[in-house]
C-alpha cells in the first residue's frame, strides 16, 4: 500500500513507507515474533524497537499500533498482524490524526515534566475511539534521568488499555530499568540482495530505467538503511532524469570508480610513486573528493583482508564480476602483514586529511608514504631473516660481519688485533676471524676486575646499581651468583649480562639466590670509610682541630697520593715529607 498526497510531491521514503508487516523487508524474524504473540493473545505492555537509522523502527511501531486498534472493514475486527488500512482507525493513524495514538519526539519532550503531562496524567482514562490508547515515543534514549524514573511505575503496570512503543537508535543510553519492562526487537540492516531488489520494484512502479550497477552503488552507499537508499535513489531518478547509469551515480556521489581504485591500489603496491600520484591526479580531476578515495583504498583493504580469511565474502552482489576477479588475485597475491600496514597507514592519512589545510596534498602525501614502504619487509620478516642467519663460528651468538670487520661481540683484545695477511683479501681476513680462539676470560680473574670493566664502558647507571644492589656470593670467570637488595631494578641481571656479553663477547652465567650474598661494594666503601674515620678521629693533631671548631666534621678523607696527585694536576708545590717536618710543627699557626 502506498500513501499520497493533493499538496504536492511526496518523496519516496514517505511515498513507499511499509503500511503493513507484509510490506517490512529484511526483518523477518521480528515479523514472526509479533505474528505468533498476535495469534496467540500474548501482546506486551511495552515494545522496545531499536537498530540503525532508517530500518523502519517508527514505521513498525505504527504498523503496531493500527494492528492493535484495527476493526476492520466491516467494523467487527480484533487485533492483528494485518490492518486492513481503511477502516476509520487505520486510516486516522496512517495519517498521524488519532486522538488514541500520540506520538511523541524525546528530542523535544525530555524533561520530566513532558512525561506527567503527556503520559502519567492520562494514562487512567481510557481511549476515546479505539481499542488501546497507545503511546509512541522517538528516540526516546534522549529522555532525561528523571524522565525515565518518573515513567517506571506507569510503564510497569499500566492500565490495561495503554500500550507504550518505543524507538531508539542508542539503545546502550537507556536505562536497564526501562529495559526489563520492554519486549526488544532489533531491527537488522538490510542485506544488499535484499536492498538491490527492492530499489529494483521501486524504480520499476516509478518508471524509472536506473542500471544495477548504479543500484548496487546506492545500496553500497544506504549501508542497509532503507531510508537512505531511498533518498539516494529519488536523488539518482531525479539526477538522471529517467536512465541513470553507475557513471552518474557515481558522479552524484562523489565517489570514484571503483574499478579505478583498485587502478590506484595495484599502483601503491607495486611501489610504482608516479603511476599512483597521476591515478590520483586523474580522479580528482573527474570530481572524486581525496577523503572518498582514500576511504575507498582503505574498504579495499578491508575487503581483500576478508577474502583472505573467508573467500566467500568476495561474493559481494554490489560489487560487479571484473572487480570480484581482481580481489582474489590480489588478495592471493599479498600477505596479510601488508594489508594490515596498509590499513595502519590508510587510518592514519584519513586523520592527517581532516586537519590538512589541502586534502589533495595530504592524500598525495599518504600516496607517496604508502608507496616507498609497499616494497619493505616488515618487521616480522626482519625478525626471521635475522634468525635464519648463521652466527659466526667462535662468537657468543652475534650478527656476523662484513668482510674485513671484527665481530661486534668480538672481546676488546680481538678487536684491537691488526689484520691477519696485511692487505689480503675480505675473506681471507673473515676466515681468520673465524679460526680465532674464543674469548680469553682469564682476562677478569675477579669481581673487582669485572667492576672496571664496566667504569670502561662508562654506563654509570649500570655501575651505580652493581655497587649498590648485588650482594656477591660467589665468582668465577664467566660465572657469578649473586643475592639482590631489596631495592634492586628488576632487569638490573639482563642488563648487566647484556653489557658483559657485549664488551668481552662471551656468554656470561648469573644466577641468583635469596641469602648468603657479602656486603655490596658501596657497604663496603662506606664501612672502610667509617674505619678510616674512626681512626683519625682518635689522632691526636685531629683532637685539637676539633676541640678548636666543635661545629667541624669530616667531610671525606684522602690519603697522601691522592693529594700528591691533585697538587700535581692543580700545578701546587710539592707537600713536604713528614719526616722533614718539625716536631713542633702546627699547621693551625698563625705565620
Amino acid at each position: 500500500m502506498t500513501e499520497t498526497s493533493d499538496t504536492g510531491y511526496q518523496v519516496l521514503a514517505r511515498k513507499y513507507r511499509p503500511a503493513t508487516f507484509a510490506d517490512l523487508i529484511g526483518q523477518d524474524a521480528m515479523v514472526r515474533t509479533l505474528k505468533n504473540a498476535f495469534a496467540a493473545d500474548r501482546i506486551a505492555q511495552a515494545f522496545m524497537l531499536t537498530g540503525i537509522r532508517g530500518t523502519g523502527k517508527t514505521t513498525t511501531a505504527r504498523i503496531i499500533a493500527k494492528g492493535l486498534n484495527c476493526i476492520g472493514v466491516d467494523g467487527a475486527g480484533g487485533p492483528t498482524t494485518d490492518p486492513c488500512g481503511q477502516c476509520q482507525n487505520c486510516v486516522a493513524i496512517a495519517q498521524g490524526r488519532h486522538v488514541d495514538v500520540m506520538e511523541m519526539d524525546a528530542a523535544s519532550h525530555t524533561g520530566v515534566q513532558n512525561i506527567r503531562d503527556a503520559i502519567i496524567e492520562t494514562v487512567s482514562y481510557r481511549a476515546a475511539q479505539a481499542r488501546y490508547k497507545i503511546f509512541i515515543i522517538d528516540e526516546v534514549h534522549m529522555l532525561s534521568t528523571s524522565a525515565f524514573n518518573a515513567l517506571l511505575k506507569t510503564l510497569e503496570e499500566p492500565p490495561p488499555h495503554v500500550k507504550f512503543l518505543f524507538a531508539t537508535t542508542e539503545i546502550r543510553k537507556v536505562p536497564v530499568t526501562v529495559l526489563s519492562r520492554c519486549q526488544r526487537f532489533d531491527l537488522r540492516r538490510i542485506e544488499p540482495e535484499v536492498m538491490i531488489a527492492h530499489l529494483q520494484k521501486v524504480a520499476g512502479r516509478e518508471g524509472a530505467q536506473i542500471a544495477e550497477d548504479a543500484l548496487a552503488l546506492i545500496t553500497r552507499a544506504a549501508e542497509g538503511s532503507v531510508r537512505d537508499a531511498m533518498s539516494l535513489l529519488d536523488q539518482a531518478i531525479a539526477h538522471g532524469a529517467g536512465e541513470t547509469t553507475a557513471d552518474q551515480v557515481r558522479a552524484m556521489l562523489g565517489l570514484a570508480d571503483r574499478g579505478r581504485v583498485l587502478d590506484l591500489f595495484e599502483a601503491v603496491m607495486r611501489g610504482d610513486a608516479a603511476g599512483a600520484i597521476d591515478e590520483l591526479g586523474a580522479q580528482y580531476a573527474d570530481g572524486a573528493d581525496p577523503v572518498a578515495v582514500l576511504r575507498d583504498l582503505a574498504e579495499i583493504t578491508h575487503w581483500l583482508s576478508v577474502i583472505k580469511i573467508t573467500p566467500a565474502a568476495a561474493e559481494d552482489p554490489t560489487i560487479g564480476p571484473d572487480e570480484r576477479m581482481r580481489g582474489r588475485s590480489l588478495a592471493e597475491a599479498l600477505p596479510m602483514r601488508v594489508l594490515t600496514r596498509m590499513w595502519q597507514m590508510l587510518l592514519k592519512a584519513l586523520e592527517e586529511v581532516a586537519i590538512a589545510p589541502n586534502a589533495m596534498m595530504a592524500a598525495e602525501m599518504a600516496v607517496i608514504r604508502m608507496t616507498h614502504v609497499a616494497d619493505l619487509p616488515t618487521p616480522g620478516d626482519l625478525v626471521k631473516k635475522l634468525q635464519s642467519t648463521p652466527p659466526p663460528s667462535g662468537g657468543g651468538g652475534g650478527v656476523r660481519a662484513p668482510a674485513g670487520m671484527a665481530p661486534t661481540n668480538a672481546p676488546r683484545a680481538q678487536l684491537s688485533a691488526p689484520r691477519v695477511g696485511g692487505g689480503g683479501s675480505g675473506g681471507a681476513t673473515q676466515a681468520a676471524l673465524q679460526q680465532a680462539p674464543g674469548p680469553d676470560l682469564s682476562l677478569y680473574p675477579s669481581f673487582a676486575s669485572v667492576v672496571a670493566l664496566i667504569e670502561e664502558t662508562r654506563d654509570i647507571k649500570l655501575l651505580v646499581e652493581v655497587k649498590n644492589c648485588l650482594r656477591l656470593i660467589s665468582y668465577a670467570p664467566g660465572r657469578m651468583e649473586f643475592q639482590l637488595t631489596n631495592d634492586a631494578p628488576g632487569d638490573l641481571v639482563q642488563r648487566l649480562k647484556r653489557s658483559l656479553q657485549l664488551a668481552t663477547g662471551a656468554n656470561w652465567i648469573i644466577s641468583l639466590a635469596n641469602e648468603g650474598g657479602a656486603p655490596t661494594i658501596a657497604e663496603q666503601d662506606r664501612a672502610a670509610a667509617d674505619v678510616a674515620q674512626a681512626e683519625i678521629a682518635r689522632h691526636p693533631l685531629m683532637q685539637s682541630v676539633m676541640a678548636a671548631f666543635p661545629k667541624a666534621r669530616i667531610a671525606s678523607i684522602r690519603t697522601r697520593a691522592e693529594l700528591l696527585a691533585a697538587a700535581q694536576a692543580e700545578a701546587l708545590p710539592e707537600l713536604p715529607d713528614a719526616d722533614d717536618l718539625p716536631e713542633d710543627w702546627d699547621p693551625f699557626e698563625d705565620e
